[in-house]
């Protein structure tokens, strides 16, 4: 059993820590806001910042939305790098820059600690199921010594290289992610319009070359209207930004990254913020003047 520390207790952020409870450490949590109830009844034990959190474990996570928030977390006055002594480890499991990861790293590494860049792909429900996909940059002993802790949260778990290799495989996912949801919106649209049933015509494709957990999870939303958030438009939207950012410093063109991230942008100007990411699938909807299961009798004429 472990001393481990949780900072961020969000949509991702609460299962993950619950998991690590129902796994036998004992867990030191702080929150900006009211700590999740269901951690406390669990056992968990507050802390008043993440200084006290650092003073308290062993290895200190974090799952917070960005690049700002991880360096609040990590260097405010009474953050976490105030409270750490020789032998700690940080986990940074939130999804940001990987130059800033390399240069927030470099800062920890100074105070006799090491750092990890672990962030994580399979939403919500990957977080309570404990089936997470990790993405881990740093030195192989602090990996070791943290794989049982990962174990816990998430499934395929892998050391990518060093420092900022983590952040920048989740970049990659997250190009990969949001060309597939455009992609699936476009197929069911396509079959819809056409006056397929967009239910039957996913059920076969799950069967399929075209099948993925993308079209399992996010064709589904798109079909039952569902885009209560598992991970929100406007933190997809941030990864992107990443991502471009990251061509434009590498000199690269990525064309249809830049198209997916317009969409994100039109959804996020017709208030869809906080939409789940597959709601990118409304955008183009409005731009085809037809929504997934809308009943068609003529489509090659339009009229419904």
């Amino acid at each position: 059993m472990s001393k481990l520390g949780f900072i961020g207790l969000g949509i991702m952020g609460q299962p993950m820590a619950l998991n690590l409870i129902n796994g036998g450490h004992t867990l030191f949590i702080h929150s900006r806001g009211k700590p999740p109830q269901e951690l406390v009844d669990a056992g968990a034990k507050l802390c008043a910042s993440g200084r006290e959190v650092a003073q308290q474990a062993e290895i200190i996570i974090m799952m917070v939305p960005d690049t700002p928030d991880v360096e609040a977390v990590l260097f405010d006055d009474n953050g976490v790098a105030a409270g750490l002594s020789d032998g700690r480890i940080v986990v940074d499991m939130s999804s940001i820059s990987p130059i800033a990861t390399k240069d927030f790293a470099a800062r920890i590494n100074a105070k006799g600690c090491d750092y990890l860049d672990a962030p994580v792909s399979g939403g919500d429900v990957g977080a309570k199921a404990g089936t997470l996909t990790i993405m881990v940059g740093g030195p192989q002993r602090a990996f070791d010594t943290v794989r049982p802790v990962f174990e816990l949260m998430g499934k395929n778990i892998t050391l990518v290289g060093a420092n900022g290799d983590g952040q920048t495989t989740k970049v990659a996912n997250q190009i990969i992610v949001a060309l597939t949801i455009e992609a699936i919106g476009e197929a069911l649209l396509f079959a819809s319009r056409a006056g397929a049933d967009p239910t039957r015509v996913r059920q076969a494709l799950m069967g399929g070359f075209a099948s993925s957990r993308i079209l399992e999870v996010h064709g589904e939303r798109m079909i039952q209207r569902n885009f209560k958030p598992g991970f929100r438009i406007e933190l997809h939207q941030k990864d992107l930004n990443l991502a471009l950012a990251g061509a434009r410093a590498l000199g690269l063109s990525l064309p249809n990254t830049a198209a997916c991230q317009e969409l994100f942008n039109a959804a996020t100007a017709a208030g869809g913020r906080a939409w789940d990411h597959s709601g990118m699938v409304k955008v183009l909807e409005l731009l085809a003047h037809h929504e997934i299961g809308d009943k068609v009798s003529d489509p090659v004429a339009g009229k419904s």
